[in-house]
């Protein structure tokens, strides 16, 4: 082959390559947008948010507003009263609080998968979000709403792959222990495609924030966080999921973790924290989990 019918050749096999992972996309199942949650999202996002009508839009759904009462009056808020209607919980909670937890509900009631329990990658998701939203109030890199958002979605690719491709479950595996490659390279060898490409897509179906979404798709990409073109936000989501995740598998008795050896340093850096630090982040999240007990 001439070296200009080469330099055709590479668009063309690029173009297809392109083609075939978007023919790849199309045949996972990204679940449509609940109108519940859109609608929960349309009264978050007015001037002025009421009370009322983010109560009367919950308790038309009973298995919502069941959940979402259970939630409120479990020992992670430690409310001092019990929360006994929906219009109780959203006075004691707030708007937003209340939305936050919808969002989770909503997610968890969505996706589900046949034969596949989903149980621990949900407590794993929520207590990501409940850490990462601690982190946000006490450092102050994001806001606790977006933390919250991005803790609980951060990871919502892999259900959805683990439903398109039998064999994702050893991917995932091998993902987990790898040391050299990145997390998403491994996926990309076997399937064409990521959970964060897979997740990221599904967060912008469902109208979730643009730096959740963005996050969602860099979070295993350490480099992001010493990217100038790489907004703040989106960074410090980045650094407290790696920061909650370490204190979870720490929590949990596991001492050592691949993602943060990868990435660890990084995520310090960026978040201001020495080692001493980092060990009083880990001890106050431990306590957060025993709490919530």
């Amino acid at each position: 082959m001439t070296s200009s019918a080469a330099r055709v050749a590479q668009p063309a096999a690029k173009l297809t390559t392109e083609q075939s992972v978007d023919a790849l996309v199309k045949t996972i199942r990204i679940p449509p947008r609940p109108s519940l949650l859109a609608d929960v999202q349309a009264e978050l996002a007015v001037a002025d948010p009421d009370p009322r009508r983010l109560t009367d839009i919950i308790a038309n759904d009973v298995a919502m507003s069941a959940s979402l009462l259970k939630l409120a009056n479990s020992s992670f808020f430690g409310l001092r009263l019990k929360a006994k209607s929906v219009e109780h919980a959203v006075n004691l909670l707030g708007i937003t609080q209340c939305g936050n937890l919808m969002t989770g509900i909503i997610a968890r009631q969505s996706i589900q998968i046949e034969k596949v329990s989903l149980v621990k990658f949900w407590d794993f998701s929520t207590k990501r979000a409940q850490a990462m939203t601690q982190l946000a109030r006490r450092m102050r890199v994001c806001s606790a709403d977006l933390a919250h958002t991005f803790g609980l979605f951060c990871d919502i690719g892999i259900p959805l792959l683990l439903e398109r491709f039998p064999e994702y479950a050893d991917t995932l595996e091998k993902a987990s222990n790898e040391a050299t490659l990145t997390f998403t390279a491994v996926e990309q060898q076997h399937h064409d495609t990521s959970h964060t490409s897979i997740g990221s897509l599904m967060a912008r179906t469902w109208g979730l924030p643009e730096s959740v979404s963005l996050a969602i798709l860099l979070h295993h990409d350490y480099t992001a966080l010493n990217d100038p073109n790489t907004d703040d936000a989106v960074k410090g989501l980045i650094a407290l999921a790696l920061l909650a995740e370490y204190g979870i598998q720490k929590y949990h008795g596991q001492e050592y973790s691949t993602e943060w050896e990868k990435g660890g340093e990084a995520a310090c850096q960026f978040l201001g924290l020495s080692a001493d630090e980092v060990e009083d982040r880990f001890e106050e999240l431990h306590e957060l989990f025993n709490n919530a007990h």
